[in-house]
């Protein structure tokens, strides 16, 4: 593929050695997505438009092709406004298994981007922004990698800020606020559905091939807090909203030629009915192309799937627990390559994870019956996980699974405090992860 000039600019006029034969266009449009019973018709016309066409013969394959092996890397918002950090990961891409960056276009911070419509500028936020993106989603996509677009739905301070009225509620009608002293926009909101699908319009504008939701859930209801109240649920159950929020993003962008992917906690594959943050397995897996469940083993309470300690034994955990989504997939008739965890490659508590902990991980996948995984770093830092990777995709799943002994586990569990490290404000990353 020829690049624009900025992004040779960007790249130093670099390309790379895997095929870059660009595959035709959609023209296709947008029809109107379902917003619980209404239409979610934007105000100024504005749908999401023919997806990105544009690439390496494999990025279109993975972009496509819902069997497509998919191995990928976490990139914060501070990555992406770094050229010698992204000219370090495209060439880390290039050189191992890797074929996707999942960006954050919008972070519990606000947005990623630059934007023109007036509903997505209202809520920008003041974080800086990554300029140059479009260009440098032309270059991943020229180097066979799949720019996935990270879009955190629900926890949102900024939009939460901007639309007070939009907001989870106590029941005095005033502002409900988590443990941070954070208010969260409200799941049945219309208006905030709408804001967070033209996010996903932008990010497929500028040649993102998948929009991933994380933050699809609704804030732990601790007994220390007050009670949460929603406007306008009318009946509708937790689990039920979320699954009618993911059915209309993907009715939106399957017609652009772009998949809707979900971040959920990692118990939930495991867990019989809905965790009280709303997520439960089969409704969200109904509704999406692939569900990436964070199993990170570190997230695991003592004596899970009876290991003692689950942070000790990568393996084991991810194993049960990816072994478990696949048969609930079965179950309900999906196959193929719909489960996509996120691996740890990061340390909290003891061991300290490295390379042989990523290997260890990925087997646990592949032996569960899946090829694809993402590692999540909460600053994009990567260095010391290298050597835990493969110099070429190689397809590594088990055909029939591996067999796993599954302890019992309980019929319900809580929702763990601390699903996911989250990126740190700026200056500075901190070397040891804060969770969320």
């Amino acid at each position: 593929m020829a690049l624009s000039a900025a992004s040779l600019l960007l790249y130093g006029g670099c390309t790379s050695g895997r095929d870059a034969a660009a595959l035709g266009t959609n023209a296709d449009s947008v029809a109107a997505s379902q917003v619980g019973t209404q239409a979610a018709v934007p105000s100024n016309g504005q749908q999401a438009q023919a997806g990105p066409s544009t690439g390496s013969a494999e990025v279109l394959r993975l972009q496509r092709d819902p069997n497509a092996p998919i191995r990928g890397l976490y990139l914060n918002r501070f990555s992406v406004q770094s050229t010698a950090k992204l000219k370090k990961l495209i060439a880390l891409a290039d050189s191992t298994e890797i074929n996707a960056f999942v960006i954050d276009i919008k972070d519990e911070f606000g947005l990623n981007i630059v934007s023109t419509d007036p509903m997505v500028l209202k809520n920008a936020g003041t974080m800086t922004k990554a300029v140059n993106l479009k260009a440098w989603v032309d270059t991943m996509r020229a180097h066979g990698i799949l720019p996935i677009a990270r879009i955190v739905v629900f926890k949102d301070s900024v939009a939460s800020r901007m639309n007070p009225t939009h907001t989870i509620r106590k029941a005095d009608g005033s502002p409900w606020r988590d443990r941070e002293g954070l208010t969260w926009v409200n799941p049945y909101s219309n208006e905030i559905w709408e804001y967070n699908f033209r996010v996903g319009d932008e990010a497929i504008k500028l040649g993102f091939g998948e929009i991933q939701f994380d933050y699809i859930r609704f804030p732990e209801p601790y007994k220390s807090l007050p009670q949460q109240h929603f406007p306008g649920s009318n009946g509708r159950t937790k689990p039920q909203v979320l699954a009618e929020f993911l059915g209309a993003a993907r009715t939106r962008y399957a017609r652009a030629g772009v998949r809707t992917t979900a971040d959920i906690f990692g118990l939930v594959t495991t867990v019989n009915g809905a965790l009280e943050i709303g997520q439960a397995w089969e409704p969200i897996a109904k509704v999406t192309d692939a569900v990436l469940p964070m199993v990170y083993p570190s997230h695991y309470p003592r004596g899970s799937f009876n290991i003692a300690r689950p942070n000790a034994e990568p393996y084991r955990i991810i194993h049960a627990a990816i072994s478990r989504a696949r048969e609930r997939n079965h179950a309900i008739g999906i196959m193929g390559e719909h489960v996509r965890p996120w691996l740890q490659a990061f340390s909290l508590g003891q061991p300290k994870y490295g390379a042989e902990h990523i290997r260890q991980q990925k087997q646990a996948v592949y032996d569960a019956g899946y090829d694809g995984w993402v590692l999540w770093h909460p600053g994009a830092n990567y260095d010391v996980f290298v050597p835990g990777l493969e110099r070429t995709l190689v397809s590594r799943k088990k055909v029939p699974p591996v067999p796993v002994n599954r302890a019992p586990i309980p019929a319900r569990a809580p929702a763990p405090s601390t699903p996911r490290p989250v990126t740190p404000p700026p200056p500075a990353v901190s070397s040891t992860p804060p969770t969320r």
